[in-house]
């Protein structure tokens, strides 16, 4: 019974369905892990608002404390209380401050912990997912996710503990102290017009909102094409499509621009719309108090004390509709980062699955079927097995599959048939990355980090003394060369490694890969982008890198793999002959076919080159 795997088209794991509320609950464990100084950081929140409101209720004091003395011939006598007065307001003007920046103090080390936990989580569960995966998907808008995800946490912990629920603290004392102390109008106003500032500001908001996704959605897209562009740098160059390139972007940002002018008009329509709720508001409530001051009900310092309790509400909510949009936004920039996390991970380790006990590193291949598309299948009830010790290789023209099978051994897909064993044990049944330190691979597309040399020898063993990383280099044949560049070792190789010839890229990597010395052994056209003297020198450095050690040679030219213990030839995804290169050219079969064209070439190259000469 056939069994789905990675053979098949991934499995779409359908994105949860998370709430605003539901992202904040995935956030919050990362908060609460320094839950003393959350607790600190809100005592010292309440403490500041406390302050806060404290400050007009001095005021009012001190100029009712004045109010007498303007007319009172016991002046001197009454002076100390608006000294004292004074320096109350003063110390709650300070003591504002202080609890604000004691708060933010103790709330950095929670902020900045959940946002290196959580990226540090999405980055390693990234290399965690399928090669699937990171073919399907475009390199720059996952890392704008991340990015973006990461700046939102801080976004959100900043609008909501700095803006949002200050503000809805002192809402609660500025109304129930208005209550308590005056006619109920002016807690009516203040209430009225809070609810309808706040409703409006977030129906206009949510509204808003499809214009900043879709500019969003139009800024990733034009960064993805700014990236794969800038990547293919000298491809562009080879086609002269600088003109192209600059087309396709500027049509990108051309729709990002009509999107973010759309998204600035509706901000200014609610901009307006609060603006007229605050100005009716607070029109109508130091109206009432002027009526108030003239009827003798309330004193010049109840006037000011409610204007500056007005001021102090209404000057932070006149960012609410801004503080709403960008918490919604962060909420959605979270979501975003938090759905990597929901991506299928089509190879995992099986729970309690052990380490592989590599013995002589026997690999089997039992009836492999795969296929990356299930409507065209690459590998059809592949068998072979290439003993502890000794060089099988694997030759076929483009298409045939042969790269596929070093896929399937590292375990970058499952198999959709078979398995694949190493000294017996099925690799699906051990951890990963006991299976990929145990194997060594030299690509035919060698792809750099954009560091230096050094680093990218260093690779194959993190840790590597130096000497370590010039004795590989010397076995690869690059040591001399390194050595004659300025800056020797230390020289950056640039991205993906474009400063470095084809041939210096793969002998890095050969050099990289003498330097991890695993047991198994993958060429992959490990020399295919040298010269025919360098492939010579190469080849007998390979050859004495992979004596005694199971090695697989994924090969076109078959001048390469005359040594091997064993050729398996392949076509269209089976294995149609093996045996040795004698044995195969006896057969006069596809081997003895292959062998007779590429060496007819190499007749005819050797020809071209002395009529040149």
């Amino acid at each position: 019974m056939r069994r789905h795997a990675a053979g098949d088209p991934a499995p779409t794991a359908r994105p949860r369905k998370r709430t605003d509320w539901g992202t904040v609950q995935q956030l919050w464990p990362y908060m609460w892990a320094y839950k003393w100084r959350v607790v600190l950081a809100i005592a010292c929140l309440v403490g500041a608002k406390v302050a806060n409101v404290g400050v007009p209720l001095v005021l009012k004091k001190l100029i009712d404390g004045l109010t007498p003395l303007l007319n009172s011939q016991a002046a001197l006598a009454a002076a100390a209380m608006p000294v004292a007065l004074l320096l109350a307001y003063g110390a709650l003007r300070l003591s504002t401050t202080v609890f604000t920046e004691l708060r933010e103090l103790l709330f950095a080390r929670v902020t900045q912990n959940a946002v290196r936990a959580i990226a540090i989580q999405v980055f390693d569960y990234l290399h965690a997912l399928s090669l699937r995966f990171h073919l399907n998907r475009q390199t720059g808008g996952v890392t704008r996710d991340i990015e973006r995800g990461s700046r939102a946490i801080s976004s959100l912990v900043s609008y909501t503990l700095y803006s949002i629920l200050p503000t809805l603290i002192e809402i609660v004392l500025v109304v129930g102290y208005l209550f308590l102390n005056y006619e109920i109008w002016f807690s009516v106003i203040t209430a009225t017009a809070l609810v309808l500032y706040i409703v409006f500001t977030v129906k206009i908001t949510e509204w808003r909102l499809q214009f900043r996704r879709n500019m969003n959605e139009l800024d990733s897209k034009a960064n993805v094409r700014a990236v794969d562009s800038l990547i293919n740098y000298e491809t562009v160059k080879y086609f002269g499509n600088e003109r192209f390139e600059s087309d396709r972007y500027n049509k990108s940002m051309t729709a990002w621009q009509e999107a973010a002018i759309a998204s600035q008009k509706s901000l200014s329509l609610l901009n307006t719309g609060q603006s007229a709720i605050i100005a009716l508001a607070v029109t109508a409530v130091l109206w009432r108090a002027t009526v108030g001051v003239l009827n003798g009900s309330m004193t010049l310092g109840d006037l000011v004390l409610v204007n500056a309790f007005m001021i102090q509400l209404y000057i932070p909510l006149n960012f609410l509709g801004v503080i709403y949009r960008e918490i919604k936004q962060s909420l959605a920039d979270i979501e975003r980062m938090f759905g990597l996390l929901d991506e299928h991970q089509e190879v995992q380790d099986k729970p309690g699955a052990p380490e592989l006990a590599v013995q002589g590193g026997a690999i089997e291949f039992r009836n492999v079927s795969f296929a990356y598309d299930e409507r065209r299948v690459v590998i059809k009830d592949l068998s072979f097995n290439v003993p502890a010790g000794q060089t099988v290789a694997v030759v076929g023209h483009s298409g045939a599959g042969k790269s596929t099978l070093s896929r399937l051994l590292y375990r970058f897909y499952e198999v959709s048939d078979g398995d694949i064993r190493i000294d017996g044990q099925d690799i699906r049944e051990v951890q990963q990355v006991s299976l990929r330190k145990s194997i060594g691979i030299v690509p035919q597309d060698t792809v750099l980090f954009n560091d230096t040399i050094a680093y990218n020898i260093a690779y194959g063993r993190p840790g590597a003394t130096q000497s370590d990383v010039e004795r590989a280099a010397k076995a690869a044949h690059i040591h001399h060369f390194i050595e004659t560049l300025p800056d020797g070792y230390q020289t950056p190789v640039g991205e993906r490694g474009l400063k470095l010839s084809g041939g210096e890229k793969q002998r890095v990597a050969i050099a990289r890969t003498i330097l991890k010395n695993p047991a198994i052994l993958i060429f992959d056209e490990a020399t295919s982008a040298l010269d025919s003297h360098s492939e010579q020198a190469i080849q007998q450095e390979l050859r004495e890198l992979s004596r005694n050690r199971t090695t697989l040679i994924i090969a076109h030219r078959l001048s390469t793999i005359v040594h091997a213990d064993q050729i398996l030839v392949m076509s269209q995804g089976e294995l149609i002959e093996r045996g040795s290169h004698q044995e195969l050219l006896d057969k006069g079969g596809a081997y003895a076919r292959m062998w007779a064209t590429q060496q007819h070439q190499q007749l005819e190259l050797s020809d071209d080159g002395n009529q040149m000469a």
